[in-house]
């Protein structure tokens, strides 16, 4: 498996991995992802800078993604968006490597990462606490995603 940098050619692949992850966790609703109106752009949308997405590809299939972007109004709070793999991916040690590589990123422009996600999204609440998110009560501020119910936070 390979971890690069998105590429235009990307989008439509990485919008397909989105889509089926939160079709199987039942997350396909207003106020996650779903209706996210750059799902399908990230090539363009992750092009400022402390912004970044990074996608694994395996034999010419996106099984993997995850970005890092600004959390609106805290300038040293970057958020981890759009983290998903596919179940083949899942349990292959990729999604670890795909963290470290977002949060290595992250530490240059940034104090803390945030992110939200889902409580029935039970693998992936274990993997962000075993590797050093702290769970928060609520959420930081007001984002598109208010479906979300798991919010964690980790110092850089």
């Amino acid at each position: 498996m390979l971890i690069r940098e998105i590429e235009e050619k990307d989008n439509k692949q990485v919008e397909d991995l989105i889509r089926t992850c939160l079709i199987e966790f039942g997350a396909n609703k207003p106020g996650t992802a779903w209706t996210d109106p750059n799902l399908g752009d990230f090539y363009n949308l992750y092009k400022s800078e402390g912004s970044k997405y990074w996608v694994v590809e395996e034999n010419a299939k996106i099984v993997a993604g995850c970005g890092i972007g600004p959390v609106e109004g805290l300038p040293d709070i970057c958020e981890l968006q759009k983290m998903y793999a596919l179940k083949e991916a899942r349990g292959t040690g990729i999604s670890k490597e795909l963290l470290g590589l977002a949060l290595d990123f992250a530490k240059k422009y940034y104090k803390q990462c945030y992110l939200e996600t889902f409580n029935n999204m039970i693998a992936a609440n274990k993997f962000y606490k075993k590797n050093g998110f702290m769970p928060l009560e609520k959420p930081l501020n007001a984002t598109e995603h208010f479906a979300c119910d798991a919010w964690y936070i980790k110092t850089l």
